[in-house]
């Protein structure tokens, strides 16, 4: 909801050298309104201005209360990464603003995420927080890796949380190895780090549908004497290689310190993804070609063709009670500065959540917004 400005201005008959186009030789009060984007007033005129300045603040003054209490269970990461901070955060606005004895339960997730996806479609959860973004497309039709599971058309959005993400092969300079037709010519005894495609991991499932579009399955690289050391997390993956117990690292995450570590002290070699490896994927939702910039790591110049592995999403599902939707979105919009203090020790570029948070971005998502969220965005004037 917008926050307006109420502005008194009294108008002096003492004069004044300063240009003014107001004249009146009797004190005058004029009231007006403005946005809280446009709250400057320029006159010109002898007279002397003294200009008051009473906000209304609606956004605090008329903010969406629920007054009966509510219980919900919001599903977010493993413990200890974005999704259970955001949770943190959402819960604690919304509690605020519900009735006394309204509390929120987060749970953790064991497998690779798409079972907070399965725990709100089948109710045992309210909430959870997913990523890949373009990806979930596939979760209403029960296409991709969603297939086993089925559809899951009940689900629905209340916002996007923006952040840049990409999906990189990358590989110890030993092997002298720059490229994937290079890498499919040697054929080298490669152990490649990365993610399970265990039907629950998505990071897993985007990585193995990379390789294999460029002829670089578990079976061809398994045929070279390799393979693939799995793991769940993203940190667990460039562990091994950071150990050496892996000679390449296929991950997200990218913005955070264990690449910077792998990238510029171990000096591994980044493999641009091909165009016509990401051409073969791009009937599939979530499979888009992104690049790095030149220069985000240091000793590496050029820009890298990569996969894109952005944005988290807000899943509920579409029997929500509308105000409980409302207000929750409210609340990851209205008070966005919040969870962005969190996260302003670092560059946005090296962000796990990129900021600021832009509200129309926010209200741009894969999955159908709910309607309670929809109601918000277009009273806030997002969409």
């Amino acid at each position: 909801m917008p926050i307006f400005d109420t502005v008194h201005i009294l108008v002096g008959a003492r004069s004044s050298r300063r240009p003014n186009k107001i004249s009146s030789n009797q004190p005058k009060t004029i009231t007006t309104s403005c946005s809280n984007n446009s709250n400057f007033l320029h006159f010109q005129g002898p007279r002397q201005l003294r200009i008051h300045f009473q906000t209304t603040t609606m956004a605090q003054s008329e903010e969406p209360r629920i007054s009966r209490s509510v219980t919900l269970n919001f599903i977010g990461d493993w413990g200890q990464a974005n999704f259970h901070r955001i949770c943190s955060w959402i819960t604690q606005e919304f509690c605020d603003r519900a009735g006394p004895r309204s509390r929120v339960g987060i749970w953790n997730v064991r497998g690779g995420g798409i079972e907070a996806l399965h725990q709100v479609h089948d109710g045992e959860a309210q909430l959870c927080i997913a990523t890949p973004a373009k990806l979930m497309k596939s979760a209403l039709s029960g296409e991709g890796i969603f297939a086993a599971s089925g559809p899951m058309p009940g689900l629905r959005c209340l916002a996007t949380l923006p952040q840049r993400d990409r999906m990189m092969l990358a590989i110890d300079p030993k092997f002298g190895i720059r490229t994937f037709e290079e890498l499919r010519q040697a054929k080298p005894s490669l152990r490649i780090a990365t993610s399970s495609d265990d039907g629950t991991n998505f990071i897993g499932h985007v990585a193995m549908q990379m390789m294999a579009a460029h002829g670089i399955d578990q079976k061809t690289l398994e045929s070279w004497g390799g393979s693939y050391v799995f793991t769940t997390r993203p940190e667990q993956a460039i562990a091994n290689a950071a150990d050496g117990k892996a000679d390449a690292v296929l991950q997200e995450a990218i913005m955070t310190p264990w690449w910077a570590a792998v990238m510029e002290q171990r000096k591994f070699v980044p493999i641009p993804a091909e165009p016509e490896a990401v051409a073969r994927l791009s009937d599939q939702p979530g499979f888009e070609p992104t690049s790095i910039r030149a220069g985000f790591w240091k000793g590496h110049d050029e820009e890298i063709s990569v996969m894109d592995f952005s944005d988290f999403i807000v899943v509920v599902r579409d029997d929500m009670p509308e105000d409980i939707a409302f207000l929750l979105t409210w609340c990851i919009v209205e008070t966005r500065k919040q969870i962005e203090r969190q996260y302003a020790h670092l560059d946005p570029e090296r962000s796990p959540l990129s900021y600021p948070l832009d509200p129309k971005k926010m209200a741009k998502t894969p999955l159908p917004l709910h309607p309670g969220a929809e109601r918000y965005y277009n009273g806030a004037g997002h969409i």
